[in-house]
């Protein structure tokens, strides 16, 4: 039944290859052996209780969970074997692909009717969406900006909550610099070692409006990519991709290498995170910010006219009528400006230019990390023996000299 399901079912073919995967490794192993006939709500209650049980399907015995199933030598990687539940969403996915495949079932007059309407699958999961804070979100973004490239991209998906497949089929005909406008109407898709351009995940085609400053950014980075270009007698024309490592833009990045990038980017900043979440930073920052929920779901790629992003976002809702591009731009933690530090000799007679050289030094020694914003001015007055305002006076100076930048509200940030 299941065979001849994934034959006619009309699925991208990821989505497909993913029902596929889930057959093979939980429904062949428990119940592919019956016949269609013999299954019912019994079967299925008990075939549930089997994945929350363990999702590797053991006897129950002891036994070491190898790290490669290839020749090996044993190591710390080779573990005893420990009983892990499959997700309640993955639970109900398995249901779901059965209860299609059961239906298709009873219109081949396989069956009179389908059982796994008796089965009760595990209640949908409760949305919880973890974006990083706009604090997280800065640090990222002053890492990634090390790459222009990749400061782009990263900088890109947290203004528009793009899907890493949309951004990666992004072409430069996608994208209007002078309206100041990207259209979106597909995506990659990767399976293993399979890719493939296909329709977005809504199947449907969107505009997005871009603010300024990321209109100034595409303009640098078109300019770029044309110098690139040239370097290899080669042209950059609307058809190649706005993110490639070819320097003609004729080959798109991977969906998958775009994530794992993102991946060690955050792990180097101690941050535990992925790049899907930059769309949940995206959208509640906009729903915090007051835009309403339909334009977010538009720019989000939602179907049902907001129904999905008002379930997953609840938290977040709020009324609106601001404008969603020049909001978010304005809530979006700023990209640090090209700094060479340039710090004069110590020639100090007032006390903030003391204060100024000594905080310098501890920079260049590496007491903060780049990014991190220092400590309170309270703070550092006490340190210093010092008042207040002198240390303002210092903070200004160690602005003119590219070691900080000063975030009203916040603090001094620390520039690389």
């Amino acid at each position: 039944m299941l065979d001849k399901y994934f034959e006619v079912i009309d699925r991208d073919a990821s989505t497909v290859s993913t029902y596929v995967g889930y057959a093979d490794r939980h429904v062949r192993p428990l119940i592919g052996g019956l016949k269609v006939g013999a299954l019912d709500g019994d079967v299925f209650d008990s075939f549930y209780a089997e994945l929350r049980r363990c999702r590797a399907h053991c006897d129950r015995r002891p036994r070491l969970d190898h790290r490669t199933s290839r020749e090996h030598t044993c190591d710390e990687r080779c573990r005893d074997h420990v009983c892990r539940p499959l997700a309640p969403a993955t639970v109900r996915q398995i249901h779901f692909i059965l209860s299609g495949a059961l239906k298709r079932a009873v219109r081949w007059r396989w069956i009179p009717a389908s059982p796994i309407e008796s089965a009760e699958p595990p209640a949908a999961p409760k949305p919880n969406p973890t974006p990083p804070s706009p604090e997280e979100a800065a640090r990222i973004l002053n890492e990634a900006w090390k790459d222009p490239d990749w400061g782009l991209l990263v900088w890109l998906v947290m203004v528009t909550g793009l899907r890493r497949g949309e951004l990666c089929s992004l072409r430069w005909r996608d994208v209007d610099l002078v309206r100041g406008t990207l259209m979106l109407a597909r995506s990659i898709g990767q399976r293993g070692t399979q890719r493939w351009e296909k329709d977005t995940k809504s199947h449907q085609h969107r505009r997005l409006a871009l603010d300024d400053e990321s209109v100034a950014l595409f303009r640098a980075h078109r300019a770029l990519c044309e110098e690139r270009a040239r370097a290899v007698d080669a042209s950059l024309t609307d058809d190649a991709f706005v993110f490639s490592r070819d320097p003609d833009g004729s080959t798109h990045l991977l969906p998958d290498s775009v994530s794992q990038r993102y991946t060690k980017l955050a792990t180097r900043l101690g941050i535990k995170t992925t790049i899907h979440k930059l769309r949940h930073y995206s959208a509640t920052e906009l729903i915090s910010a007051g835009v309403d929920v339909r334009t977010v779901a538009g720019r989000l790629g939602h179907a049902g006219g907001g129904t999905t992003t008002l379930r997953v976002y609840t938290a977040w809702v709020s009324e609106s009528d601001q404008r969603a591009s020049s909001t978010l731009f304005s809530r979006m933690p700023s990209r640090p400006a090209p700094t060479s530090r340039a710090r004069p000799a110590l020639d100090a007679v007032h006390p903030y230019e003391v204060v100024a050289h000594a905080l310098a030094e501890e920079i260049e020694a590496g007491a903060w990390p780049i990014g991190e914003l220092l400590p309170s001015l309270v703070s550092l007055a006490e340190k210093q023996a010092v008042s207040v305002s002198t240390v303002q006076r210092a903070m200004k100076l160690l602005e003119s000299w590219a070691y900080v930048q000063v975030v009203t509200g916040r603090g001094a940030r620390v520039l690389p």
